[in-house]
């Protein structure tokens, strides 16, 4: 429980108790292992996680990341029996509503998503403007693109043409509470023997004989364990200038400041029941349902946007005109939209590598895991990604050189197998990558 018999010595002390924290806390505890989660807040999933949209989607380009994501909605679908235990404030919930991805120049009309989805067997519809109509009434489906910030004069001009259409994946969806999310995966970790232990900060990656053996906390408690595991979210870039392994890294990682509106429905439809999930590339959005009849809604990174990189210390948390900008976007697809000037949503920090897909990887100290740049796009993948990292631990302590013969991991709902290589720290920018919140 909460900082209750807190031992000075583990088999893995996980640093961070997010979601994917939790989650890798729970697969090693599944293993036998004696497992510590320290996290600077009061309890599980209060960083990023909570500040998640919680979208659980199965599209991607890249073949190891459509396997994984459509992996990771089979124990969402499942999640009771994968926890086995019932956590005392009730287990989140998926709202498998569907996601519907608009067909644009800037996803080149979905071609690799789409031959993904064939090779995987995802189910998916092709619909037409009218089909999009109908099942989204208060919908404008013309083209808007390229994206523009609202003080262009262009902005919300269209020539005419109607979007080609869009890709619907039913098995979609998103979690409702996505901290209940994590304090469930603490739960179950704690019934597996887990510890927890909060309002803790790490100032120091211990060192003996060559590798990681332990985390030095700022009151001066010094915990040991041979295995460290950086899963920080937005301090993932300094507990790795900790441990001194940033430098020879190939891909970064930095935190970025994100912001989600969240906006009431056109009057008369109910969006909570009747919409789903969007990716529209052509006005740089993605948007989802929310409890209460509201409208979550987010960047997708077009290039006319800002990019704001703070120090995850030392940064303003306030709102700043990407709220409006996001607003008046979706407005283009919804004309009827409320222009509210009441501003509510959530402003909070992605940790994002610098081709914005993770990495799940050993370090080159002994010992230094890392499960970081996972904000944003990873979430739907944190059950998956905790038995992917508890793996790749066990293998490589066990003496496996990743880095010369990178791990597989066998996907067992989907019975396909993917390479951990492709999440090195090593690796190439991708260039398959969206460069965005899409990974």
């Amino acid at each position: 429980m909460n900082n209750v018999n807190i031992k000075k010595d583990y088999d893995a002390i996980i640093i961070g108790a997010g979601v994917i924290g939790s989650a890798i806390g729970f697969e090693l505890s599944k293993k036998g292992w004696k497992t510590l989660n320290v996290d600077r807040n009061p309890t599980s999933g209060y960083g990023s996680t909570a500040a998640s949209c919680a979208i659980i989607r199965v599209h991607y380009s890249t073949f190891d990341g459509c396997a994984l994501a459509y992996e990771g909605y089979h124990y969402w679908k499942n999640w009771e029996n994968y926890l086995e235990f019932s956590d005392e404030k009730g287990l989140a919930k998926f709202i498998e509503c569907g996601c519907m991805i608009y067909q644009t120049d800037t996803n080149q009309y979905l071609e690799k998503v789409i031959g993904r989805a064939e090779e995987l067997h995802i189910p998916f519809e092709y619909w037409d403007p009218s089909q999009i109509k109908s099942k989204l009434p208060i919908v404008d489906t013309h083209k808007y693109a390229p994206v523009k910030l609202p003080k262009d004069k262009n902005f919300g001009t269209h020539a005419g043409d109607d979007l080609q259409g869009a890709i619907f994946f039913p098995t979609a969806g998103y979690i409702n509470d996505p901290q209940l999310s994590a304090h469930n995966l603490q739960r179950a970790a704690e019934y597996k023997g887990g510890k927890f232990l909060f309002n803790s900060s790490v100032t120091e990656i211990i060192k003996k004989n060559g590798r990681a053996s332990g985390v030095k906390l700022s009151d001066g408690t010094e915990i040991r364990s041979s295995v460290v595991i950086n899963v920080a979210g937005p301090h993932s870039m300094k507990i790795n200038r900790m441990a001194d392994v940033e430098k020879n890294m190939n891909i970064k990682t930095k935190a970025l400041k994100v912001e989600v509106s969240h906006v009431k429905p056109p009057e008369g439809f109910d969006y909570e029941k009747k919409a789903f999930v969007v990716s529209d590339s052509d006005i740089g959005c993605y948007s989802r349902p929310e409890t209460g009849n509201h409208i979550l809604i987010g960047s997708e990174d077009p290039e006319c946007d800002e990019r704001i990189f703070v120090d995850p210390d030392d940064w303003d948390d306030n709102f700043t005109d990407q709220w409006n900008t996001q607003l008046y976007r979706q407005a283009q697809r919804y004309p009827d939209l409320p222009l509210s000037s009441n501003i509510k949503g959530v402003v909070s920090l992605y940790d994002v590598s610098d081709d914005w897909i993770p990495i799940y990887d050993k370090s080159d100290l002994p010992g230094f895991y890392m499960a970081i740049g996972s904000s944003g796009n990873q979430y739907k993948n944190a059950p998956i990604a905790g038995v992917m990292m508890a793996n790749l631990v066990e293998k490589c302590e066990a003496g496996h050189n990743h880095d010369q013969d990178p791990l597989s991991l066998h996907l067992k709902y989907i019975d396909r197998t993917i390479d951990i290589g492709f999440y090195s720290r090593n690796r190439k920018i991708n260039a398959e990558s969206s460069m965005s919140v899409l990974g």
